[in-house]
């Protein structure tokens, strides 16, 4: 007699959140430009999904997302730190986003709106009194949104998508070699930049926009001196 086989019955597992992943990797970003987490800080899967409230897996997916975008190291054996980017990185970030910048800046002065200019005068609004009240996570989000502000006005997704990349990037590369550039110098470097969008004067706006990445780059700390071993353990 042939035994009959038991019927399988398949449990479905819990739904996880929607966009779960997403969230926790936007949390990480927006805590690395907002000077919450320094470079190399160690991200502990089991902490974050005790935070988060999730399963690890899901917080293995949102690192892995990180990761790809250079935000965040996986080491095997060790886990997972945010990124401590390399000098020759800094410099190939900064060379793209003056390439990428430039070309975004002359093109939307040619169809730029008076509404947005509008818009881009509040957001400068905003970052002058984010300066004023020394509102260090407000003015560190609104000087980096000024940037995604423009591209988003080209209603270029994929270039809106690719700048906010760099831009995290740029965050993470400042925190790491300390920038000098002043909140307040990079303002006045916005409105200058506004003023030639109204005027619809693209030649000034691009060398603007140039200089501007310019100054922020070259007030980075990217050739730091060897130390002088015998100055460095003198007594005196």
């Amino acid at each position: 007699m042939l035994r009959q086989r038991p019927n399988l019955r398949i449990v479905a597992a819990p739904p996880a959140p929607a966009g779960a992943t997403e969230r926790i990797a936007l949390s990480i970003t927006e805590a690395i430009v907002a000077r919450r987490l320094m470079p190399g800080t160690k991200l502990a899967e089991q902490k974050i999904a005790d935070i988060f409230k999730v399963s690890r897996t899901l917080v293995r997916q949102a690192l892995n997302q990180l990761s790809r975008d250079r935000l965040v190291t996986l080491e095997p054996a060790r886990g997972a730190f945010v990124a401590m980017p390399s000098v020759d990185e800094a410099h190939q970030v900064f060379e793209l986003r003056q390439m990428l910048e430039g070309a975004m800046v002359k093109r939307l002065c040619a169809v730029v709106t008076d509404r947005q200019i509008a818009e881009l005068r509040r957001h400068l609004k905003a970052e002058q009194a984010a300066v004023a009240r020394t509102d260090v996570p407000g003015r560190t989000h609104l000087l980096a949104d000024f940037h995604a502000v423009l591209a988003r006005m080209l209603g270029n997704q994929v270039l809106a998508q690719l700048l906010k990349d760099l831009l995290s990037r740029s965050s993470l590369i400042s925190l790491m070699y300390q920038s000098s550039h002043s909140a307040e110098a990079s303002v006045a470097e916005h409105v200058a930049i506004v003023d030639a969008l109204e005027k619809r004067d693209a030649r000034a706006a691009v060398r603007l926009t140039e200089d501007h990445l310019d100054h922020v780059e070259r007030n980075l700390r990217l050739d730091p001196r060897s130390p002088d071993l015998a100055q460095a353990l003198s007594l005196q």
